[in-house]
């Protein structure tokens, strides 16, 4: 009874003091709630390919936001130039139509621009959001990116984003597999030179083009696992399989490369012909994970990448998570950014590739960086 007491005088004393020191509590504690945030769809939901859902997103303590945007990525993808509808061509608006993923440069196929798939103003229902329309190309697990900008007056804009992981699965059943490449596929020739670029070369990792013909007409790009392919080599001491549906070419021969997905199989005949001179392929490393506050400059550092002959290497990197950022140096192994505006802790993910000067390549490497506010 006496620390009863004891606590109730302590609370009437400092009663008004409490409530307001709670109250603060609590605003400290919802802070992280009232970022921008993407509700709906909700992370890890699965959706159907060409299903439209409903998008939004909490604005939370961001003002000023006048548009946003968002993106659809492939899981593995680099995330492209952010291009707003209102700068697109009339070409560009039909393409958008037409529910791509990514559009590519007509010449190289590389690439270019990553084109909105919604852009949704205040008046908009609800604000900010909208239907939106999931690809209807799209399989696997992809991302949707949303980006909100905001006004900041006569010193232009700035952004902030929030991603979330979905994985898509189509309503129609897969068909048949097709091979989008020569068949059989020729690789090398004997007596070729090694150099910086050459496809064929041993220690040289691909990707074979591997389409599903689904029963609803949709022709679906089904080369990563997350999409329920399976990979083999009838000889891996000429093509082995690596993860993530990639192959490296390891000597000269043939091989019969077998795909699988739901049931259905395909085969490709390969013959390997390249220059026999040995060669281990280089081995990626994108450093450690790092933590630092917006407007920080970041440097990444390859350096440990390493190759076991001691030969100089290309370096390739490429960001695959996030909004967008300028990576300055992208084929140097130290390329820097300068970490953006926040609303709160948010991760960008960066790729890197490594090729020695006969044209072997390293498996990817990767490294997060979280931004602070």
């Amino acid at each position: 009874m006496r620390q009863r007491k004891t606590l109730e005088v302590k609370v009437a004393k400092f009663g008004p003091n409490l409530w307001r020191l709670s109250f603060a509590f609590c605003l400290a504690c919802s802070a992280e709630a009232y970022a921008f945030k993407i509700v709906e769809p909700a992370d890890s939901s699965t959706l159907a390919s060409g299903q439209t859902i409903p998008a939004k997103v909490e604005l939370g303590s961001d003002t000023g936001i006048v548009k946003v945007r968002y993106f659809w990525y492939p899981e593995s993808a680099d995330t492209l130039v952010e291009q707003d509808e209102e700068k697109l061509s009339k070409s560009a608006k039909e393409m958008l139509a037409d529910e791509k993923f990514v559009q590519r440069d007509s010449v190289t196929g590389a690439p270019v621009v990553a084109l909105p798939a919604l852009a949704s103003t205040a008046d908009s229902t609800p604000p900010f959001g909208g239907s939106l329309k999931v690809p209807t190309d799209a399989i696997g697990n992809v991302r949707l990116l949303a980006v909100g900008e905001i006004s900041q007056g006569r010193m232009g804009t700035r952004s902030v984003f929030d991603e979330v992981m979905l994985k898509v699965q189509p309503k129609a059943e897969i068909l048949s597999i097709e091979f989008e490449t020569d068949k059989p596929l020729r690789l090398g020739r004997t007596g070729q030179s090694s150099a910086f670029g050459h496809v064929d070369s041993l220690g040289k990792v691909f990707e074979l083009p591997v389409v599903g013909e689904f029963a609803d007409g949709v022709a679906r790009s089904i080369v990563s696992p997350s999409t329920g392919t399976t990979y083999s080599s009838s000889q891996e001491k000429v093509i082995k399989v690596l993860p993530d549906g990639l192959l490296q070419i390891v000597g000269n021969g043939r091989t019969i490369i077998q795909v699988d997905n739901q049931g259905k199989q395909a085969s490709l005949d390969v013959t390997v012909e390249v220059n026999d001179e040995p060669n281990e392929p280089p081995i990626a490393d994108a450093g450690p994970a790092r933590t630092v506050k917006a407007g920080t400059k970041i440097r990444l550092n390859g350096l440990r990448s390493t190759d076991p002959e001691g030969e100089a290497l290309f370096y390739s990197w490429s960001q695959v998570r996030g909004s967008k950022v300028p990576l300055l140096d992208v084929n140097m192994p130290e390329p820097s950014f300068t970490a953006p505006h926040v609303s709160e802790k948010r991760v960008y993910r960066f790729k890197l590739r490594v090729t020695d000067k006969k044209g072997a390549d390293s498996i990817p490497a990767y490294v997060d960086v979280t931004v602070l506010p």
